[in-house]
């Protein structure tokens, strides 16, 4: 049952060997469920469940973790021009995600987290960076501090002094690695991440090119370390 996958952290083919023997745990980001999908959303989820079913082909009994995002900026907006509740949009598209993956033949995860949810322990989930210097706030806005972290850029080998600095404001000299924590978005995945798999989990299903987003390895880390979880680096 021996497969290799390549670790980006390593940048070499190794041995995938699962947390507990034969069972895998899965988590994938999920949608922001303001509109209907399109290709983006389905590529995901075309290719992570793709992975889940050959896993389960190969004997693995797979723990796949799918998150919705049911509050956001883009959700409010649509129900504010359409007149309808800020939930019976999210609600709607959600029905909707689920109906065209499953047009897909893509098999529903195992669980469906919402943000709303987990709205509590994500706030205190936040706050608690803060507490510990991974993160300060600025006119309501929580910023993440990538210096916090030594590790940072060691999966995406990218030097934080290279970066461009963002021109200086009133408030301090900002560099654009530093990015925002609002509810509804990855961090309230990695969040959802521990609640719902645990401290670990053997396959990170996040798809994203943005600066903030690349190094996930450290940002699942430092997130859970700053909430209190023991996340090891290894």
């Amino acid at each position: 049952m021996s497969i290799k996958i390549y670790n980006t952290l390593s940048r070499k083919k190794e041995v995938f060997k699962p947390i507990v023997e034969n069972k895998v745990k899965m988590y994938v980001c999920g949608p922001t469920v303001y509109n209907y999908i399109h290709i983006g959303n389905a590529r995901p989820a075309i290719a992570f469940d793709t992975v889940r079913r050959y896993l389960e082909y190969k004997g693995y009994e797979v723990d796949y973790v799918l998150n919705f995002t049911d509050v956001d900026d883009k959700i409010i907006q649509t129900a504010n021009e359409s007149g309808k509740e800020v939930m019976e949009v999210a609600n709607k598209y959600i029905e909707a995600y689920k109906e065209d993956v499953n047009a897909l033949y893509v098999k529903q995860a195992t669980h469906h987290p919402r943000v709303t949810e987990s709205m509590d322990d994500i706030i205190s989930f936040i706050k608690g960076l803060v507490e510990k210097g991974f993160a300060y706030e600025v006119d309501g806005d929580v910023y993440f501090k990538p210096r916090a972290f030594d590790g940072y850029g060691k999966l995406s080998q990218q030097s934080i002094d290279e970066l461009r600095l963002v021109q200086e404001s009133k408030w301090e000299k900002r560099n654009k690695t530093h990015w925002t924590l609002p509810c509804g978005s990855r961090q309230n995945q990695t969040k959802l991440l521990g609640i719902h798999l645990g401290e670990k989990v053997d396959q990170d299903g996040i798809l994203n090119a943005r600066l903030w987003q690349k190094d996930i390895w450290v940002k699942r880390l430092i997130f859970m370390q700053g909430a209190g979880f023991n996340f090891p680096a290894s």
